[in-house]
Formats: C-alpha cells, structure tokens, sequence
C-alpha cells in the first residue's frame, strides 16, 4: 500500500509544474552541451581517428561535466545538496547515463545507422534517464 502511495506522490511531482519547469531548464541546457559533445565527437572521430564508440563515450563525459556546472547554477538552484557530493552523485548518475549512451549508440551502429544521428536518436533516452536521476536522487528536487 505505501509502495502504491509512493509511486502515486512521485507521479504527481513529475506532472506539476515544477517538473515541467525543471525539464525545460534542462532541455534547454541539455541542447548547448549536447551540441558541444556532438562536436567533440565529430573531433574525436574525423580529425583524430580516434574509433567512433570510445569517442562517443569521451564526448558523453565531457559534456555531461559541463551540464553539471550548468544544473548547479540555473536547473536546480537552491539545492542544498553540497557541490562535491552533488558532483560525484551526478557522476555516478552519469555513469548510468555512459551505460545506456554507449549500449543504445552501439545497438543503432549495428544496424547501420550513421553514427552522428545514432547520437542524436541515443541522446533523447539517455537524457530522459539522467535528468529523472539527477532531479529525484542528486538535486532532490522534485
């Protein structure tokens, strides 16, 4: 019974319009770093030959640290979670995130998908994922 009651009050937070307010600050950053690792991962690729699934990771690690930076300051401001454990917390949740980046990313090259729109398609499930992490377990905000 409380199980039920738990899911029912988490639904009614993701629904509210703090979610919607927290998703769309988070879109919207989400977009420019995204936009920064899909440019480092055509870096990686094209001009240091670096092979396209590690590349894709390294993107993924970079862009996400400067989405913390950005989560901190203007998506999840006030939080009262401290800044290193916020931090190493958005880490852990970015790990998760790396996991279904690189598994979606690999799945979709396996089916001949040109690597840049399998990042951009692999970007949409993975962002979903690590902004309900961050917004629930790290920044508690929702």
């Amino acid at each position: 019974m409380e199980t039920h009651a738990r899911r029912e009050r988490l639904a009614e937070r993701l629904l509210s319009r703090r979610g919607a307010v927290l998703l769309w600050r988070n879109t919207v950053v989400s977009v420019g770093v995204f936009t920064f690792g899909l440019g480092l991962l055509w870096l990686l690729v094209e001009q240091a030959g670096m092979p396209k699934v590690p590349a894709a990771g390294l993107s993924f690690m970079a862009s996400n640290s400067i989405h913390y930076l950005f989560g901190r300051a203007w998506i999840y401001r006030g939080t009262d979670r401290k800044v290193v454990a916020g931090y190493a917390y958005f880490l852990g949740n970015a790990v998760i995130g790396l996991a279904v980046t690189v598994a979606l990313f690999a799945a979709f090259m396996a089916i001949g998908m040109h690597y840049i729109v399998a990042r951009i398609v692999t970007s949409i499930f993975a962002g979903l994922v690590l902004f309900l992490l961050n917004s629930i377990l790290n920044f508690r905000s929702l």
